[in-house]
């Protein structure tokens, strides 16, 4: 057998090793039978809520146990082609199966640390908050610039995304926006986005061909659910209604139907737009803001030792988690993994899963090394 085909070979089976005991295999084929069964009962439905939850469940395991079979299925048929390949000395198909478990070597690790997502609120639909820093025009345009990257983002994954808040820059981009991201295990992925980004790039707003540095932070919490119970006491909120800016028609700049919620203990503040209802505004704030002090308390239980407006009071430098350089090179690069990518253009199209791959990876090999220290 070819060393190389040997070796991606014993770097899935390690992968598959890993990934099975992440879900707990048997555990996880007992539940997909339970959920089947559930599934096929007519009563399951006269709870709509659960029975979404439920599905949505039985969803996420067929998934991942089926991706883990058709996995495991690919790889052996590739080892015994290369095994026929080579003894008719067919150097060709032996080199296009190789090819091929290069490309399972890729997607067996990016399942096992798809299946490190196992926080409270890893499964939960996400709440993106983006803002620019100081710079006006250009630290604007770049906030939209990564509105539109993870629009994209979420986007090629099939979820919903849905823009809740936006404030309007004054000649270009945006100085906020709040995008609510619909798709299983978005807050998973997503929380790795949470910082500051830096763009380097020739001025596209008269800067006489000189290099700017601009900075925008990004925030990310999750949706919660009925079930989790954020009480909020009304003296501790200060509201305001305010009319929304930017594209709406006639009724939006009539009415002041945006709403904004300031949580006056914690400072957190949450805003809508979203609807021509202030009523609604009202519903849609409020839930934003008790997804926001549910993240903080996760934040706390996780011993994360960065308050939550630390990317947000401080945008500029020494807190970037990120790096876009569009000049003199082309580069971006995460310096929490030291993963580098040399084509900004297709990052910034929503190609970032490696990056986030990648800080999830960090996270994880950084409590396991955690772990082994307080061992020891």
């Amino acid at each position: 057998m070819r060393a190389d085909a040997t070796q991606l070979h014993e770097q899935i089976t390690a992968s598959v090793t890993l990934l099975r005991r992440h879900l707990d295999w048997d555990a996880s084929l007992i539940r997909l039978a339970e959920l089947n069964a559930r599934a096929e009962d007519p009563t399951l439905w006269n709870d709509a809520t659960e029975a979404q939850r439920l599905m949505r469940e039985r969803g996420r395991l067929v998934e991942q146990v089926e991706g883990v079979q058709k996995l495991e299925q690919s790889v052996a048929d590739a080892m015994e082609l290369i095994e026929m390949a080579e003894a008719e000395s067919d150097a060709a198909t032996a080199d296009a199966a190789v090819a091929d478990l290069e490309t399972y070597a890729t997607e067996a690790k990016r399942r096992e640390i798809e299946s490190l997502l196992s926080g409270e609120a890893d499964h939960n639909d996400a709440y993106i908050e983006v803002n620019a820093g100081a710079g006006g025009t250009e630290a604007q345009d770049w906030a939209e610039m990564l509105l539109r990257m993870y629009m994209r983002w979420a986007e090629r994954r099939g979820y919903k995304v849905v823009l809740t808040e936006q404030s309007e820059g004054e000649e270009a981009g945006i100085k906020s926006a709040t995008l609510q991201v619909t798709g299983d295990n978005a807050f998973g992925w997503l929380k790795t986005e949470t910082g500051v980004h830096r763009l380097v790039r020739i001025s596209p707003f008269g800067g006489n061909d000189k290099r700017q540095t601009s900075f925008a932070s990004v925030y990310v919490y999750p949706v919660i659910d009925d079930k989790i119970e954020i009480e909020i006491n009304p003296a501790d909120l200060k509201t305001d209604t305010f009319r929304a800016s930017g594209a709406g028609g006639q009724h939006v700049n009539k009415t002041e139907s945006g709403v904004r919620f300031t949580h006056i203990p914690t400072g957190i503040v949450a805003a809508s737009t979203q609807d021509r209802s202030q009523h609604r505004n009202r519903v849609i704030a409020m839930d934003m803001l008790k997804a926001r002090l549910y993240e903080l308390e996760l934040r706390k239980r996780e011993a994360i030792s960065e308050g939550i407006e630390a990317g947000k009071t401080d945008i500029g430098w020494g807190h970037q988690i990120r790096n876009y350089v569009l000049q003199p090179y082309q580069l971006v690069k995460d310096l929490r993994s030291g993963l580098e990518k040399g084509n900004p253009s297709a990052v910034l199209d929503g190609d970032i899963d490696d990056f986030m791959a990648a800080a999830l990876a960090a996270r994880v090999g950084n409590t396991r090394s955690d772990a082994s220290a307080n061992a020891r």
